[in-house]
């Protein structure tokens, strides 16, 4: 039998899309929470033996793990969703080729943002919003996280790489045994070593150092892509560029998130020092906060990765319909999610906020406003998610590149400034409100459009069958 035979029959050609989504999107959507529960497992010990500074700390550093993650799923995303279209098309032999472009150049510059993040942390976390009396804290996360952007880097891209491989379950495991690890080892080190914000860190490190084992492990024993030492030392610039190409929206949803992160964490310092809730602390209630919303958002981001594969595989087979299915379910699931999480923000805030440790009447009351406004428009973010995975996966890269400025960057960014001109420090809050809605409408006409043109397909398609 050869190559082209062996990948008519693969699953995602012939397997119905619901059982697909399920087999795809649920390691994607565990491997995405094993991800945002680092930063969380983290903020809640934290908030328990350091109080609203160590929060504060990890809030002010966390722009370095969406600079990483930006870049990182430049190249995993990109790379993830190019080889997927080129395994539909049964080039495995270019598909490999993918695999090891990726990880050479993710690795490359993993070390060169090292070595450029330790020369300037101190720096770096003052444009991020540090204070004197958040800098040793902000030292102490920051640090770490800098000194691990090679192996984190390398994870993104591999992870990605193994659900496109067939083995989503792996990048599963590979992600909550380094969660679990990070469980375990966050309050020993914090507690019985009196580490405090620096020994979280250093779980968090040690965790991804196994997520990291199990991934290489994989591709040089296991996978259908094999890792090669000569294709590693000879990374394909001409792959490189498609890769990224494809992954351009990824890249520009998390550089929004980061460029979000810092001009939020300033603007909450600032106005949050002309009010009664102080700067620190209202840095503070908005990190939990948007760690909370993160489970939410990385839930229906694994639903979109899950899906990617699927889409991305049978629009290289020509088949509309497969196509037009799998997104349709996936944004149904993903619209049900957010609304949930949207329901919870709404009526039971405190219940969740008191998780994270109890720091006075006051921070409690600015915190459940926080989740009440900022996240009270999330519940249309679901099918926003699915939309930019949607035209990621189908290889148009600008219309998906244009989703993922639209809400964060082209909306929610100006209206920081803008809002709290007039309402101060709760302006900030209103802008996430207002971003999410008028995002949503706009998203709605692009895949409205998009469709048509799938129905078009389908119904050429059936006039030629006959």
């Amino acid at each position: 039998m050869n190559e082209s035979t062996v990948e008519e029959r693969n699953i995602l050609a012939y397997e119905s899309p619901k059982k697909l989504l399920k087999m795809f999107a649920w390691p994607a959507i565990i491997s995405m929470l094993a991800n945002s529960l680092y930063n969380i497992i983290d903020q809640i010990f934290i908030g328990q033996a350091v109080g609203y500074l160590g929060n504060a700390a990890t809030t002010i550093a966390f722009p370095i793990v969406t600079v990483v993650l930006a870049l990182g799923t430049l190249f995993g995303v990109g790379g993830s969703a190019f080889a997927a279209i080129k395994l539909g098309e049964g080039r495995k032999d270019v598909a490999e080729k993918v695999l090891n472009t990726v990880t050479t150049i993710a690795f490359i510059i993993g070390i060169i943002m090292m070595i450029a993040g330790l020369i300037y942390l101190e720096p770096i976390l003052r444009i991020f919003g540090a204070t004197e009396q958040t800098m040793q804290y902000s030292k102490e996360f920051g640090g770490v996280m800098i000194a691990i952007i090679p192996i984190t880097m390398l994870i993104i891209g591999l992870a990605n790489l193994a659900r496109a491989d067939g083995s989503p379950r792996l990048a599963m495991r590979s992600l909550v045994g380094g969660v679990l690890i990070n469980l375990f080892l966050a309050p020993f080190f914090i507690f019985q070593f009196h580490w405090g914000v620096w020994g979280a860190a250093l779980a968090t490190a040690c965790a991804q150092i196994f997520s990291l084992t199990v991934l290489i492990w994989y591709f040089l024993r296991n996978s259908k892509m094999r890792l090669s030492l000569h294709q590693l030392l000879q990374p394909d610039l001409n792959i490189c560029r498609k890769v990224m190409a494809i992954g351009f929206s990824s890249c520009i949803l998390q550089s929004g998130a980061t460029i979000l992160q810092i001009a939020m964490n300033n603007s909450l310092l600032y106005y949050g020092n002309l009010s009664a809730v102080g700067g620190d602390m209202a840095i503070s209630a908005m990190g939990i906060v948007m760690k909370v919303n993160m489970i939410v958002i990385s839930t229906c981001v694994g639903i979109g990765m899950g899906a990617q594969p699927i889409i991305g595989f049978n629009r290289g087979a020509n088949a509309p319909d497969r196509v037009k299915a799998t997104y349709l379910l996936a944004a149904r699931i993903a619209s049900a999610i957010t609304i949930s999480g949207w329901l919870c923000c709404q009526f039971i805030p405190k219940e969740i906020l008191l998780i994270f440790g109890s720091n006075g009447d006051g921070f409690m009351d600015f915190a459940v406003s926080c989740m009440r406004l900022f996240l009270g428009g999330v519940f249309t973010a679901g099918f926003q998610i699915i939309s930019t995975s949607y035209f990621q996966a189908t290889g148009q890269p600008l219309k998906a590149s244009l989703l993922s400025m639209l809400r964060q960057l082209i909306l929610l960014l100006p209206l920081l400034f803008l809002l709290p001109l007039w309402f101060g420090i709760y302006g900030i809050l209103y802008a996430g409100m207002v971003s999410d809605l008028v995002s949503a409408s706009i998203v709605a006409v692009f895949i409205v459009k998009e469709m048509k043109k799938l129905n078009n397909e389908i119904a050429n398609k059936i006039i030629a069958t006959k």
